[in-house]
This record gives C-alpha cells, structure tokens and sequence, in this order.
C-alpha cells in the first residue's frame, strides 16, 4: 500500500475520533457545568522500511487524547434553594461515593430521605467536615459566598470548594464527575465564591461546534477522495506494466 494511502488512514482514523469528541460537545450544550472538550492532534514518524538513506521517514497523524476547556460558564439564575454555582475556574464541589472522592461542577444538588447533600445522582457531597446533613423542618437552607450553609440562623455547615495545582490531574469519569487519577492533592479554592440559587450553564458554544462538524466532515470526505485516487493511480500504473511485459 502506498504512504500516501498510510496517511490518509491515519488522517482519517483521527477525524472519526474527532467527530465523536464535536458530537459530543453539541450533545451536551445544555449540560450544567460541561466543560468543552478538543481532540489533541499530534505527528508520529514512522520507522522506514529499509535501510535507504534517500527516502525521508513518513509522518502519520496521531491521536493524542482529549484536552478540556475549563473556562467559566455562563451563570444562570434557578432561585432553587439547593441550586449552586462556582464562581471561579479550575474549581471543583467535593463528593464521596463508594469509589472514593470525585468532583463536579454541576451544583444542580437535592436532600435524600436521610436529609443528606447530594447530586442529582444521589453522590454525597462533601463539606470541610465531612457529609453535609440537612433538617428540612428548620426552614430554607442559606448559603454565603464563602460556602457557609446556615439555617434558622444556626451553621449547619460548609460546602468543601477544591481545586488542583494542575488539571491534568483529574480525569471525567460519566454524570458530570471527575476522578483524581494521581498523587496530586486537592486544595481549598479559597478564591472561589459559590451563587445560592444559580447553575453554571455549559461553556460550549453550540455555532463554533457546528462549524467545526462540518469542517471535520469536509475534511473526511477530501481524505477518502485522495485514498480512492492513489489507489486508482497504483491500480493504472500495474495494468501499465503488465502491459508493457
């Protein structure tokens, strides 16, 4: 098979996973705290397959992984009472479940039968102190900028805001969460402010996705035309030879 055909496989082995990754992000345009992800797209030089010091080596496309833009979402007001949002990039909810500590961003929080703080998904969430327990029979919950959950006047307790010296710490584990797959340590994001009554809306802007949709599929499109004409190529230039002996 000819380099050029290697190439354009590799090209192309890139932009279908590039596609799933656009997909995706238009796919969650309207999810609470997503954060719009990127295929990181680098070069991989392929070893030549013989010692020919004429030949320069061949560069294939190579999937690198995904990056994450952890810039600010919009805020969007709800007026619900146990709605939060982070004021603040790079800073994480604390949670606990029976996988260990996770991280969201999505506040969109609610009261278990047990009056615990918790997901939507039913995750614990952490506070400086450990499960946030709730009485609803002492009235609405009121919460600073600072964290500090209050009721009837009384502290019932504080919302554990974290962050990582490094992002690439974490890693997205599905509904929202992300997981500490490293030996870094979550600190107090002591900067951030939490909004009572609010959600941070997705950072994912629906018409620049688009766009790239329909880039990537050009670009697909024009990799399968250039494999289809080298292979016709090669096809011309054998019946050629054969031809000719």
């Amino acid at each position: 098979m000819e380099n050029a055909t290697y190439i354009g496989l590799s090209r192309q082995m890139a932009l279908r996973r590039e596609l799933d990754v656009v997909a995706n992000n238009i796919a969650n345009a309207n999810t609470t705290g997503f954060k719009v992800e990127q295929l990181l797209v680098g070069t991989e030089i392929g070893a030549r397959a013989r010692n020919d010091n004429v030949r320069p080596s061949v560069s294939f496309v190579l999937d690198n992984g995904v990056g994450r833009d952890f810039g600010q979402g919009a805020l969007t007001q709800t007026s619900r009472p146990l709605d939060f949002a982070i004021e603040g990039e790079g800073a994480f909810f604390r949670l606990q479940d029976g996988a260990g500590e996770a991280y969201t961003r999505d506040g969109a929080f609610t009261l278990d039968p047990e009056g615990r703080l918790t997901t939507q998904g039913g995750v614990p969430v952490l506070g400086d102190g450990g499960e946030i327990i709730l009485n609803p029979a002492l009235g609405e919950v009121a919460v600073g900028s600072d964290g500090t959950i209050t009721q009837n006047g009384q502290l019932a307790g504080r919302l554990s805001v974290v962050r990582f010296d490094s992002l690439a710490a974490i890693e997205k584990s599905g509904d929202g969460l992300y997981r500490n797959r490293s030996n870094a340590v979550a600190i107090d994001a002591t900067d951030a402010r939490i909004q009572q009554g609010m959600l941070e809306a997705s950072n994912v802007n629906s018409i620049l996705e688009i766009t790239n949709l329909i880039e990537v599929s050009r670009a697909y499109e024009t990799i399968t035309r250039l494999i289809e004409q080298t292979t016709d190529l090669s096809k011309r230039a054998v019946e050629r030879l054969g031809r000719v002996n």
